[in-house]
């Protein structure tokens, strides 16, 4: 038998195991995951449902006092924003997101608003640093969060966290994997995490809404959008919260730094102003 490390976890260990000719992904939570409010029943649950709808790995194995999963391991190519760059992925995207969102009913909801709520109290209980003028922005999200209610979707079954690296190609479809963060949610929340996570122009993303819903919605598109931006402020705070307790060799410091720069961007453009009537389906 032989392990070796697989790279690219940001909250967990991700281990390649081969034993007699098969081989295996053995995952390990990280350090004190639970202040990013990570249930890790809900995540093998989640990943559990997810599998049977051939989009995520079988889960072969719990260790539950340990929190250790074995998963199948996915043979094919790992994804990245650069390969995501094209119509034909962004179609191939939206059929896995619809075989996802298909799932079984995840064990918990997951509502980014009342996230950010969460994790605005650990910032402060455990004193972490964040950018000087996120509380002042509050506001503003409290009217993203009422603008993106107006159109809201039928829950589904939601990843939530989609780095482009979670998507494999095995030749057929892009699996996904990593249901750390997954739970019950509007599925133009996944559409529009992963939109921003990606890089997605905006042609890409009208064509992911468009393939995603059969045709392209200009308030589904506008959710969309406002969510790839509430994608950058909460995980504002996850990143500010892992530049204090993570042991891992990353520079959470500059990731959460980066994206609150980016969101603050998005928040002062006359865009921002666009998706909020839209998504309210508002006249200019």
């Amino acid at each position: 038998m032989t392990i070796s490390s697989l790279s690219g976890g940001l909250t967990n260990e991700n281990y390649l195991v081969e034993a007699d000719g098969e081989r295996y992904v053995m995952r390990i939570p990280g350090a004190s995951t639970e202040l990013l409010s990570i249930d890790r029943a809900n995540e093998v649950h989640n990943a559990r449902a997810a599998a049977t709808t051939g989009v995520g790995p079988a889960v072969l194995e719990h260790i539950p006092d340990l929190d250790i999963m074995v998963l199948e391991f996915i043979p094919g190519t790992t994804m990245s924003a650069g390969t995501l760059h094209s119509e034909r992925m962004v179609r191939r995207m939206a059929e896995s997101f619809r075989r996802l969102h298909a799932a079984p009913h995840f064990l918990r909801d997951f509502d980014m608003f009342r996230l950010i709520d969460a994790y605005l109290r650990i910032v402060e209980q455990h004193e972490v640093r964040i950018p000087a003028d996120y509380r002042e922005r509050l506001p503003v999200v409290s009217e993203i969060e009422r603008a993106v209610r107006v159109g809201a979707l039928s829950s589904v079954s939601c990843h939530n966290d989609l780095l482009c690296e979670n998507f494999i190609d095995d030749g057929h479809a892009l699996r996904i994997v990593d249901y750390e963060l997954s739970g019950n949610n509007d599925p133009c929340f996944d559409l529009g995490n992963t939109a921003q996570e990606a890089g997605l122009d905006d042609e890409l993303r009208a064509n992911l809404c468009a393939a995603y819903f059969g045709r392209l919605d200009p308030q589904q598109l506008a959710r969309m959008n406002l969510f790839a931006l509430m994608s950058d402020v909460g995980w504002t705070l996850w990143g500010a919260i892992q530049a204090k307790i993570s042991t891992l060799d990353f520079d959470f410091t500059d990731y959460y730094t980066t994206r609150w720069k980016r969101a603050v961007t998005v928040m002062e453009s006359n865009r921002f102003d666009g998706w909020l009537r839209e998504a309210r389906r508002e006249d200019p």
